[in-house]
């Protein structure tokens, strides 16, 4: 077989790299490592003789898998400390035409949200690493044993602990996306309007607000739980009026979410969870470092 050419190394990689950045940003949860690591990917792969890779895709996920545990692994050990409660950083996701299946879209979009994301914080590198390319990507046991230079056995071991912590951590939300659009804009209304009365009607009495700042930004330093707790802080905020307000709808994280901007620039990322015709979380990102890749400048 003859070696690849850069041209075709090139034509190679970038066809593979939404899978690859995909891969990257649900191990990390923070888009720039993502893109960082899927960089480093390419370096490998173009500056080698790839010539002799028969399964391509395999190929480039295992490298851009093995990165991103070993950032993951250097995030953990540095040990830094987060003021507040974390989120993810916002991820754009636009299935568009790649995935006309709806329940592979539904997969998907579940992989990446909010609460999910923050549930696979609290697991080993490893297990993270097992759970995303096993439940995400449903690669099977063996490819995942080769990339991760692993048994089988270990790692179905690995995957079933992994699916358990999930399991038993993460809410249960529904995803119809029409839902949950109506409601954020109804959600945002209301908070916009002072409207305590009518937020209340939106919230379930258990509903909780995370505020990710950083302490880089005005923002709940815990979280908020109760609805009437939640709704008096969103009209307490809504009285510290943003200039040149506007909103801009978009998906982030597999679903419909507020972009808020001031004088044009990204002030916070509104997303909310519902189940039973009610709003069970809200997320508000207001860390100005995760919201740079929503900066249309």
């Amino acid at each position: 077989m003859e070696p690849v050419t850069t041209e075709t190394a090139t034509d190679v990689f970038e066809a593979h790299r939404p899978v690859l950045l995909g891969v990257a940003y649900r191990m990390l949860g923070r888009v720039a490592d993502a893109e960082d690591v899927v960089q480093e990917a390419w370096l490998r792969w173009s500056g080698s003789d790839r010539g002799d890779v028969r399964e391509r895709r395999g190929y480039l996920v295992r490298i851009t898998t093995r990165l991103a545990i070993d950032r993951l692994r250097r995030i953990k050990a540095r040990g830094e400390t987060y003021v507040g409660p974390w989120l993810p950083e916002p991820y754009l996701t636009d299935f568009g035409d790649t995935v006309p299946d709806t329940a592979e879209r539904a997969v998907l979009a579940d992989s990446v949200s909010l609460a999910v994301l923050v549930v696979l914080e609290s697991l080993s590198p490893l297990e993270r690493a097992v759970f995303v390319l096993r439940e995400a990507f449903c690669l099977p046991y063996a490819d995942i044993a080769t990339m991760l230079d692993r048994g089988e056995p270990a790692v179905r071991q690995l995957a079933g602990r992994a699916r358990k912590h999930v399991e038993e951590r993460r809410p249960r939300y529904e995803v119809d996306p029409a839902e949950r659009r109506d409601l954020t804009e109804r959600f945002l209304a209301a908070a916009a309007g002072g409207d305590l009365e009518g937020l209340m009607a939106l919230l379930a009495p258990e509903v909780r607000l995370v505020g990710d700042s950083g302490g880089k930004s005005r923002a709940p330093l815990r979280v908020l739980r109760t609805a009437g707790k939640v709704g008096r802080f969103l009209v307490g905020a809504a009285q510290k009026s943003l200039p040149g307000l506007t909103v801009r709808f978009l998906e982030l994280n597999g679903g419909p979410a507020a972009l808020i901007l001031s004088d044009g620039r990204p002030d916070s990322v509104v997303q909310i969870d519902v189940a039973d015709g009610r709003v069970q979380s809200v997320y508000i990102i207001r860390n100005p470092d995760k919201l740079r890749s929503l900066d249309a400048g």
